[in-house]
């Protein structure tokens, strides 16, 4: 994938890639400690993790013999902004619609 935003929006239909980067809102975490939710190996987790860093999504580096993650937020800037195009809809709240419906129909006979 050459588009950036292809790569994050890949990196991001994961659910467990999205609950690593859900971890790392807290703070930077060695891999150790980012496997330790999940019922899966460390090589998977591994495999997860070099996707979320290939998007941008995160960073990886050495300290002394372990390696940590941090988030990089700047990552998502452009999938936020194409998603904020979204935002100028509005979306139904089906109470209140149901609400409406109620006023302004005439009563149904079987009520």
């Amino acid at each position: 994938m050459s588009d950036p935003l292809d790569t994050v929006f890949a990196a991001l239909a994961d659910p467990t890639r999205r609950a690593i980067l859900t971890m790392l809102l807290e703070d930077d975490m060695a891999v150790t400690d980012v496997a330790e939710p999940f019922s899966i190996s460390l090589a998977a987790i591994s495999k997860h993790l070099m996707i979320l860093t290939r998007a941008g999504l995160i960073a990886q580096e050495k300290r002394g013999r372990v390696k940590w993650c941090k988030l990089q937020p700047d990552a998502m800037r452009g999938a936020s902004i194409w998603m904020q195009g979204f935002g100028q809809f509005e979306p139904i709240h089906l109470e209140a619609f149901e609400r409406f419906l109620a006023a302004e129909l005439p009563d149904s006979p079987d009520k």
